[in-house]
């Protein structure tokens, strides 16, 4: 151990999640958006794979509870967005920024932050609603594309 506590090799905070390291900080912030995205403790794994997946191929996590806490933020948000608020200017706007947002967005619970450092092993970058409060999961944009046609057509049967 080093004077300061912290195994050698490891910065204090600093945890591997799929062979990258991120900071208590990083960490956190990434479970407060599996928080946001889903009320379904035995998804967060497959969630947070999803936006690890997603950062490590460089592709922009594009989440909407980000927009909603930035318009929430700048005393904007009304209930719902738009696609015309995907496009706002705001640090934690994962639409525009790549990467995390510079901090939490939510208060995430155990089985949030349990997901962020122990993700589910898969290949998906995407998932939708499957309008009955879980999600459909996909590895590739054919796969997501029929989804979200799925997921449109059971909420429009609503």
């Amino acid at each position: 151990r080093k004077q300061d506590g912290a195994p050698r090799g490891r910065r204090p905070g600093g945890q591997t999640v799929n062979g990258r390291t991120f900071s208590l900080r990083q960490i956190v912030t990434l479970a407060s958006i599996v928080e946001l995205e889903t009320a379904a403790p035995e998804e967060r794994p497959r969630i947070a794979s999803v936006f690890l997946n997603r950062l490590r191929i460089g592709m922009r996590l594009q989440t909407d509870p980000t927009v909603i806490y930035a318009m929430k933020l700048a005393g904007r948000y009304q209930g719902n967005i738009r696609k015309s608020d995907l496009s706002g200017d705001s640090p934690y706007n994962t639409y525009r920024r790549a990467g995390l947002p510079p901090g939490p967005i939510a208060n995430p619970g155990r089985d949030s932050l349990r997901a962020a450092m122990q993700p589910a092993s898969t290949t998906y970058v995407y998932f939708v609603s499957d309008a009955h409060g879980r999600h459909r999961f996909a590895s590739t944009a054919a796969e997501h594309s029929r989804n979200v046609a799925a997921y449109r057509r059971e909420r429009d049967r609503r």
